[in-house]
């Protein structure tokens, strides 16, 4: 169900370098680009990641509660891209490991506060 997903920034450029570094670890790439608006993608028929500077013109802020759940395909790969994303400047937010139920999750803050997390479920 879900197209895409935006996250409100204040620096487009310093965003842009941050998620070329950490989606580029999962393939994806910019499918869209504009002046105020980049998408990342892996494919033009699934769910994409996007920065935005924020259409009222207003500083960008982080929604209490919101976060976006960034599915990958094992334990190894959650814990070096939550490792990436430190590396690129990102704040912990719960290091990688078993959160009860078979999912595994590593989550942090990208530069502008917002909340995301690599997650994958084990067997």
């Amino acid at each position: 169900m879900i197209g895409y997903v935006t996250l409100g920034t204040s620096d487009l450029a310093r965003a842009a370098r941050f998620y070329d570094a950490l989606l580029g670890e999962l393939g994806a790439k910019r499918f869209v680009e504009l002046d105020e608006l980049i998408l990342w993608g892996v494919s033009p028929n699934k769910p994409a990641l996007g920065v935005i500077l924020p259409f009222d013109g207003k500083p960008a802020t982080v929604g209490n509660g919101v976060m976006v759940a960034l599915a990958v395909d094992s334990p190894a790969k959650v814990d070096a891209l939550h490792k990436k994303a430190l590396e690129l400047g990102g704040k912990d937010e719960g290091a990688p490991g078993p959160r009860g139920q078979g999912f595994y999750g590593g989550y942090f803050r990208d530069l502008d506060g917002n909340k995301l997390n690599f997650f994958t479920m084990v067997r």
